[in-house]
C-alpha cells in the first residue's frame, strides 16, 4: 500500500460558506435519494450514503430530519442531477455535478462561469471519457491493518487503497472501487462496524495535465466560481 493519488480540490471556501454549500448539496441529496427509494435508510443506500456525509461534515440532526420530511411534502421542489463536461484553461478538464430544480437557469449560468473563466462548455462525453467515476470511501485509518483491510475487501470490489490526506490535513485511508460495487462496498465497510468519514461517488482522472502554479491559479479561479453557484454539487477536475 502507498500514497494514493489524489487530485485534490483546487479551491476551499471560507470555512462558514464552504459549510453552507455542503448543507445545501447534502440537503438536495436527502431529497434525491427518498424520492427514488424512500426515507427508511435500512433500505435505502444512497440514504445511508447522505446520512455519513452529513455526520462527517457536522450537519445537525435536526436539517437532516427536515430535510426528510421535505422530501416527503408535496411541495417539495423536483431536483434532477445533470452532469455537465468541459475545459478550464490550459487544456484541464472539468466535470461538474448539478442538482437542480430549474436546468435551463443551471446550464446557463454554468455556460456564463466557463466563458468568463476562459474556458468551453463542451457537449456529453467530450471530457468524460478521461475519468473513471467510482466509489470513494474515506475511513479513520486508527485501529485499522491496511494490508488485513485490503486482503478483506478485494472480494467487495476494491480496486485501490491507499494514504491521503482530508481537508483539514489529517491522515485518511482512501478505499476505492468501481461506480457499480459502490453498494457491495458500502454494505462490507457496514459489516466491519466501518463508518466511513465520508462516502462519495467521484470522478477520478485517468489521464492529468500538468500545470504551473500560475496556470493552476487561472484554472482555480474558474472552479471556485463554478463551486458558489447554487446548482453546483461538486466539480472535478485533471489538473495535476
Amino acid at each position: 500500500m502507498g500514497r494514493i493519488f489524489e487530485v485534490r480540490k483546487a479551491t476551499m471556501f471560507a470555512r462558514w460558506d464552504r459549510m453552507a454549500k455542503q448543507f445545501t448539496r447534502i440537503g438536495k441529496e436527502i431529497a434525491i435519494a427518498v424520492k427514488v427509494a424512500g426515507p427508511d435508510p435500512a433500505i435505502n443506500p444512497a440514504l445511508r450514503r447522505c446520512f455519513q456525509n452529513a455526520k462527517a461534515v457536522n450537519m445537525p440532526k435536526d436539517r437532516v430530519e427536515a430535510a426528510i420530511k421535505r422530501a416527503q411534502g408535496k411541495e417539495m421542489e423536483n431536483y434532477e442531477e445533470i452532469l455537465y463536461e468541459g475545459y478550464g484553461p490550459h487544456g484541464v478538464a472539468i466535470i461538474v455535478e448539478t442538482a437542480t430544480d430549474n436546468h435551463v437557469r443551471t446550464v446557463a449560468n454554468v455556460k456564463s462561469i466557463f466563458n468568463k473563466g476562459h474556458g468551453t462548455l463542451g457537449n456529453s462525453g467530450s471530457v468524460s471519457f478521461q475519468f473513471k467515476k467510482m466509489g470513494v470511501f474515506r475511513l479513520k485509518p486508527e485501529g485499522l491493518n491496511p494490508d488485513d483491510l485490503e486482503l478483506e475487501l478485494i472480494d467487495f470490489g476494491l480496486e485501490e487503497l491507499g494514504e491521503g490526506t482530508g481537508e483539514n490535513g489529517e491522515d485518511v485511508l482512501i478505499v476505492r472501487c468501481a461506480f457499480n460495487d459502490f453498494g457491495n462496498m458500502q454494505k462490507a465497510l457496514e459489516d466491519k462496524a466501518l463508518t466511513p468519514m465520508s462516502a462519495e461517488l467521484e470522478w477520478i482522472p485517468t489521464v492529468t495535465v500538468p500545470v504551473s502554479d500560475e496556470q493552476a491559479e487561472d484554472v482555480s479561479k474558474l472552479i471556485e466560481k463554478l463551486e458558489q453557484d447554487e446548482d453546483v454539487s461538486k466539480v472535478f477536475h485533471n489538473m495535476a
